[in-house]
């Protein structure tokens, strides 16, 4: 079953001299539930402009794109809500936890906009998620009581606490190491595959693009699939970089990045 289409998708921006740039050009992506997908590429290659408009922050300059047979565009700003919240988690290399919460009230979150059975019930479901994570026992601790590996089990129980369709991890383990990072890949596949929800990997790194089954490479806002990961880092594009050694769209794109950029 498809969860997500996106067929010639761009995403254009104006700049302060009033020539467009773009930041995605010709995107083609399927998203099929339960799938596996990770994508490649460096900074200011666009990837957190894919993230915003996968996770149904954005829409489309020009192209097509459908979530669950829908095209988003006919979403009111109101169904656009209440589709994010329900269908898509999202993860994050910072954790992004709310200070001075514990780890059970982080995860009770996004059960605050939830209906019926999920938000009256919000603090069973919660403790029920952070056992399945391993956090049961750390359910009263505060973020700054964890360490980095706990932190993101936390936020990885908080993004999918509500059962989502569809989970877009965002350089999950770029604030750990090497072995926790793994660990956590492994938990996210583990409880992705029990909930049937399709995960994608956004990274820079090749050793975690190739846990994924699909693998693309976004460079310059072109994505590419490729027959796989797990050779050197990524090397730089052929782009004709500045005096600074960055190209324009490296710093436009890292800009736009910084503008669309939302907390879990």
């Amino acid at each position: 079953m498809m969860l997500l289409r996106l067929e010639g998708v761009t995403r254009t921006v104006p700049l302060i001299d009033g020539a467009p740039l773009t930041i995605l050009s010709g995107v083609d992506l399927e998203v099929a539930v339960g799938d596996r997908i990770s994508i490649v590429g460096r900074s200011g290659s666009g990837k957190s402009t894919l993230l915003n408009l996968l996770g149904l922050l954005d829409n489309p300059t020009t192209g097509e794109m459908t979530f669950d047979g829908r095209e988003v565009r006919s979403y009111s700003s109101a169904v656009r809500d209440r589709v994010r919240g329900r269908d898509v988690g999202f993860i994050f290399q910072q954790f992004n936890l709310l200070q001075g919460r514990t780890a059970l009230e982080n995860v009770m979150t996004p059960l605050l906009y939830a209906e019926g059975r999920q938000f009256w019930q919000r603090a069973r479901i919660a403790a029920e998620m952070l056992d399945r994570v391993g956090l049961g026992h750390r359910a009263s601790s505060m973020p700054d009581k964890l360490s980095g590996g706990e932190q993101q089990r936390v936020a990885i129980a908080r993004s999918l606490v509500r059962g989502p369709r569809l989970i877009l991890a965002d350089e999950p383990t770029g604030a750990l190491d090497l072995e926790t990072g793994s660990s956590v890949m492994e938990l996210l596949d583990e409880v992705a595959t029990a909930s049937g929800a399709a995960l994608v990997t956004i990274t820079h790194d090749p050793a975690i693009a190739a846990l994924s089954k699909t693998h693309y490479r976004l460079d310059l806002g072109v994505l590419t699939p490729v027959a796989g990961y797990g050779g050197p880092a990524l090397t730089p594009s052929a782009a004709a970089p500045d005096a600074t050694g960055s190209t324009r769209q490296d710093e436009a794109a890292d800009s736009v990045a910084d503008t669309e950029r939302v907390s879990a």
